[in-house]
């Protein structure tokens, strides 16, 4: 699994795990089996129905529409993922993190008629492979990647967090605080990054100094950053 990292407009740094080609294709085939299975059901529901060739076109229509869309509304109704990319914990976001707009997952769906459709995935795979960011035409063209939110193994499963040998911690008071402490405010502070929810942000900012004892001069978001280097830092000795 590549990753890569994006910068907020807050100067912070947050890296992406972009999702694997392996699990973006069999998140296509799970999504594939589900269309399939709409189009087994509604087949034999027609069949079973006494229709005029009129009434039959308008069935099909009513078969065809819900899987011609069925990518573009699973993504926008349902935050960025379709059943399969669910089951596989894919999401589609934007190159910043942040939720993409219908316009976005719009741009992706109609160019998925050249990356998926007419050339069976083929132009998608490559694209992917040489952007390094997980993106296919369609993602390119809106700005968004397909991100694996899967906890990985090593680094990212614990607390600890480089930080450089000559660095200097600000808030020593950081000690009172324990692993479980630091862990829970790690996870809300890197989902409302991811999300951009700034309001959170500084309501976790508030709180974490008010239990510090600290008058922090940084923003909320470079706060935090600040206090899990500090316990990093200290534990780390």
């Amino acid at each position: 699994m590549d990753n890569f990292q994006i910068e907020t407009a807050q100067n912070v740094s947050i890296t992406q795990n972009v999702a694997g080609i392996g699990e973006r294709i069999l998140a296509y085939l799970i999504d594939g089996l589900i269309m399939l299975s709409y189009i087994i059901l509604m087949s034999l529901l027609m069949g079973g129905l006494d229709v005029s060739a009129g009434g039959e076109w308008m069935f099909i229509s009513i078969i065809m529409l819900p899987l011609l869309l069925y990518f573009l509304l699973w993504e926008a109704l349902w935050n960025g993922q379709s059943p399969g990319k669910a089951a596989l914990e894919l999401r589609v976001v934007k190159l910043d993190g942040s939720k993409p707009a219908f316009s976005n997952y719009l741009v992706r769906w109609l160019l998925r008629l050249v990356d998926i459709t007419i050339t069976s995935g083929s132009v998608a795979v490559v694209t992917i492979l040489m952007n390094g960011k997980g993106q296919r035409l369609g993602d390119l063209a809106a700005g968004t990647t397909v991100i694996s939110e899967k906890a990985k193994v090593g680094l990212d499963r614990t607390l600890l967090i480089e930080v450089p040998t000559d660095y200097k911690p600000v808030y020593p008071q950081v000690t009172v605080l324990n692993d479980a402490d630091v862990q829970d405010i790690r996870n809300i502070y890197q989902d409302s990054l991811r999300n951009s929810n700034f309001r959170v942000i500084k309501s976790l900012a508030a709180k974490v100094s008010e239990i510090l004892e600290v008058t922090p001069e940084e923003r909320p978001v470079q706060f935090l950053s600040t206090v899990l280097k500090d316990y990093n830092y200290y534990t780390q000795q």
